[in-house]
């Protein structure tokens, strides 16, 4: 998720926010950006990407949390190339599962809260039903499995964290589904969707919303003490559809909000379409727990792709491909 160039210190002095000490790691990536939209006036936030937050390098990743000394530790930064994972297993290992653990270990010094983001790809997908948090995980992949052993690492650690599984993320920046669609309506009359994998397209726009809610409601006691709500969590937009019904959704919209042409579109079995990395067929989540625990619910699929259309549209077309 940290892949670009850049590095945000947060504002010093007198024109401050008010508020803790937040390190953001993976600020260039999809969702780090959204979440310094989100935590913009929530405190002095220090968004680092992997030139300067690099999770495979657990001696810069101690030093700059020291130097920091954050009081909420926001980790966005992940290796998520799913099929390259494939082949290079100790490269998504490292990142996904010993960067976290590093992470872990400092804010538990600083008994700082330390948000992870985890996949749906830690299931088979051979449950019928949504998944949830106390479903045994069995990872179909390397990727999967590294994320897993970030989670593990995270928890074992003992402090303070917030781990939250998401499924599908796309948005206005970065790379994603939304926009290679877009971008190969230009280039292709027709294509070719798996129609035989569902799940719950989750914009990084409600991920950020949501974690600000449920962070900025932790640091100011209102869902207890931390034995209350330290923990993991499903935390996906409402709904679900499959890859070939989230395609054809996004032509729906975009045909209308940005004059894209439509391709005809074919739905294909995933046994059609090989990949190096096996995927679940089932990843909906359930988000019970979230509600329950946080009273926090992330908007339906469809109207948070509408809002993602909205702001292309308003920003006269995809910002990346």
């Amino acid at each position: 998720m940290a892949e670009d160039s850049s590095v945000n210190q947060g504002k010093q002095g007198k024109n401050a926010p008010s508020g803790p000490r937040i390190l953001l790691f993976g600020a260039a990536g999809q969702l780090g950006v959204e979440l310094q939209s989100a935590f913009a006036a929530s405190g002095c936030m220090t968004a680092v990407d992997h030139s300067s937050g690099d999770l495979a390098n657990p001696d810069q990743l101690r030093a700059l949390v020291r130097s920091v000394q954050p009081e909420v530790i926001l980790n966005a930064a992940a290796y998520t190339a799913v099929d390259r994972a494939e082949s290079e297993p100790e490269r998504a290992h490292t990142i996904n599962a010993e960067g976290p653990r590093v992470l872990a270990e400092e804010a538990l010094k600083l008994n700082a809260l330390l948000v992870y983001y985890s996949t749906d790809y830690v299931f088979d997908g051979m449950k019928s039903g949504p998944w949830t948090e106390t479903d045994a995980p069995n990872p179909l992949n390397i990727y999967g499995a590294s994320k897993l052993a970030g989670e593990r690492a995270t928890q074992n650690a003992g402090g303070r964290s917030l781990i939250f599984r998401t499924s599908w993320v796309y948005g206005p920046h970065g790379k994603n589904f939304l926009l290679t669609m877009l971008r190969l309506a230009r280039e292709r009359d027709r294509l070719s969707i798996v129609d035989d994998q569902i799940g719950a397209p989750t914009t990084s726009i409600e991920l950020a919303r949501a974690t600000h809610a449920v962070v900025s409601g932790v640091l100011a006691g209102r869902f207890g003490t931390a034995q209350e709500w330290v923990g993991l969590y499903h935390m996906t937009c409402a709904g679900s559809t499959s890859w070939f019904g989230f395609a054809q959704a996004i032509f729906a919209r975009a045909s209308k909000a940005l004059g894209v042409k439509v391709p005809e579109l074919a739905s294909i079995a995933t046994a059609s379409y090989p990949t190096p990395a096996a995927r679940p067929r089932n990843s909906v989540l359930s988000n019970e727990k979230l509600r329950n625990i946080f009273a926090v619910q992330l908007a339906p699929w469809e109207s948070a792709l509408d809002e993602v259309i909205g702001l292309l549209r308003d920003s006269s077309g995809p910002s990346a491909s």
